[in-house]
C-alpha cells in the first residue's frame, strides 16, 4: 500500500530501556523502595550534561537537576503512566503497541518451583545448576566452572518475567541451547507463563567467562490486534533494532538487526535510516537497564545517557523533512535504589523532528499506548488502547 498523504513519512522510535522519570503511586505494592527516579536520582547524585535532550524539553517534563526548563523546547514533552501491572520489558513494551494486561507475568525472586525445573531436567536430559535470582554476569563467573565439568546449564532469573539459561558454547553448542529454550518455553504455561525465556550463551576460561552476542529470547506470543500486526496489515514497512524483534516474535516486522550494545544500536538506526523511505523504525537500546540498571552502577548509567544525548546531533542531521522522531522508555530502573530490581515509573515521552511542532506539552499520558495509538494513526490505522498526540504536535 502506498501511502503518499502521511504526515510523517516516516517514525523512528527509540526506547531507552528503563530510563524511568519518577515513582507511580503505587510503586510501594510492587515492592519498591520509597524514592525511586531514575533520571532524577542519577541527576541529582551523580549529575547529567543531556543539552540536546534538554532543548527538546526533557527539564520540562519536571524538575531535574542541572537540567534546565527549555525556554522554547524544540520538541514536544510529556510522561506516560504504565497502566498495566508490571514493571518489565514485555509489560512496557507491549502496551506501547496497544496491549493492557490484566495480571502481570509471574516472577521468581526465590528460583523456580521444583515441579518446573524437574521437568525441565527431564525433557533436556541434564542437570542445572542455580535456580535463582542472580544477575547474568556474576552468575556465569560463579557457576561457570562447575558447568564446564557438569556440563549442566545454568539456570536463573532477574527482575523480569523470565527464566534465563546459560551455558558455554563450546560445552553445548548453540543449536542444543536453544533446543533447550524452546523446551522450558514449551513447560512454563499457564500459571508459570513467564514472559520470556532466554538463552545466554557466554566463552571463555574460568575467570575470564564473557556473554556471547547470541542472546536469544523465546517471548510469549502477543495477542493479535497489536500495533504491528496493524502496520503489517496496511503496508507499513517496520525495521527493528535490537530486541524489539524478540519482544514481539518478529511479528509484523520485515527487517531487523540484533545490537551488541548502545553504541552499536545507535549506529545501525543511522544505518536502517539511510535506506528506510517509509516506514517505522523501532529501536530498543538495552544498555541502561542491563549493563547499569541492574547492577546499581550510577556512574555508568550517567555515562551512558550522556553518550546517547551526544549522538542526538549526527541521529537529528539524518532526519529527513518529514520525519518525527519518539523517545521514551518502558519502566525506570534506578540504580541509586536499594536493590536491583526494575522500579516502577512513569516513562518520558519526548517528540521531534523538522516539522513536529515546538512547545507542545503532552502532559501526563494515561498509558503507554498513547505512543503506539499516534503511530497507528500517522500510518492511517488504529489500535485498541490509547489516545492519540498526532493532532498536538502537528
Amino acid at each position: 500500500m502506498l501511502q503518499s498523504n502521511l504526515v510523517f513519512q516516516r517514525v523512528i522510535w527509540i526506547v531507552l530501556d528503563s530510563v524511568g522519570i519518577g515513582a507511580m503511586p503505587d510503586a510501594a505494592s510492587y515492592g519498591d523502595p520509597p524514592g525511586g527516579d531514575t533520571l532524577g536520582n542519577i541527576a541529582r547524585m551523580r549529575g547529567l550534561k543531556l543539552p540536546h535532550m534538554a532543548a527538546m524539553g526533557l527539564g520540562n517534563i519536571k524538575p531535574l537537576h542541572g537540567i534546565p526548563a527549555a525556554a522554547a523546547p524544540s520538541g514536544a514533552y510529556g510522561r506516560c503512566t504504565l497502566a498495566s501491572p508490571g514493571k518489565d520489558t514485555t509489560t512496557g513494551h507491549w502496551e506501547m503497541v496497544g496491549i493492557h494486561l490484566t495480571k502481570p507475568f509471574p516472577l521468581y525472586p526465590h528460583g523456580f518451583p521444583p515441579e518446573i525445573l524437574h521437568e525441565f531436567e527431564r525433557r533436556i536430559g541434564r542437570g542445572s545448576l542455580g535456580n535463582k535470582a542472580a544477575s547474568g554476569t556474576e552468575i556465569i563467573q560463579e557457576l561457570g566452572t562447575e558447568h564446564m565439568r557438569t556440563g549442566s546449564p545454568i539456570v536463573y532469573t532477574s527482575a523480569d518475567s523470565v527464566f534465563q539459561v546459560a551455558a558455554h558454547e563450546e560445552v553445548i553448542p548453540l543449536w542444543e541451547q536453544y533446543k533447550i529454550c524452546e523446551t522450558a518455553r514449551d513447560i512454563l504455561t499457564g500459571p508459570h507463563e513467564v514472559g520470556r525465556v532466554i538463552a545466554r550463551p557466554f566463552t571463555g576460561s574460568p575467570g575470564h567467562f564473557t556473554r556471547t552476542a547470541n542472546r536469544h529470547d523465546y517471548a510469549v506470543p502477543p495477542p493479535k490486534g497489536m500495533l504491528l500486526d496493524r502496520l503489517e496489515e496496511n503496508g507499513t514497512a517496520v525495521h527493528s533494532v535490537g530486541k524489539i524483534f524478540d519482544v514481539f516474535l518478529g511479528r509484523g516486522i520485515g527487517e531487523s538487526c540484533k545490537t551488541k550494545n548502545n553504541s552499536d544500536g545507535m549506529a545501525k538506526t543511522l544505518e536502517a535510516m539511510e535506506f528506510l523511505e517509509r516506514g517505522l523504525i523501532f529501536v530498543n537500546l538495552v544498555d541502561f537497564d542491563q549493563q547499569y540498571g541492574h547492577r546499581n552502577d550510577v556512574e555508568g548509567y550517567g555515562a551512558a545517557l550522556e553518550q546517547f544525548d551526544a549522538w542526538l546531533p549526527q541521529f537529528q542531521s539524518a532526519l529527513r523533512p518529514r520525519d518525527a522522531a519518539i523517545f521514551t522508555a518502558d519502566h525506570g530502573c534506578d540504580p541509586t535504589i536499594p536493590g536491583t530490581d526494575h522500579s516502577r515509573e512513569y516513562v518520558p515521552v519526548l517528540a521531534s523532528g523538522p516539522t513536529v511542532k515546538h512547545g507542545v506539552d503532552l502532559g501526563l499520558r494515561g498509558s503507554l499506548s498513547d505512543i503506539g495509538q499516534t503511530v497507528a494513526a500517522n500510518f492511517e490505522t488504529s489500535i485498541q488502547e490509547g489516545c492519540s498526540f498526532l493532532n498536538q504536535i502537528v
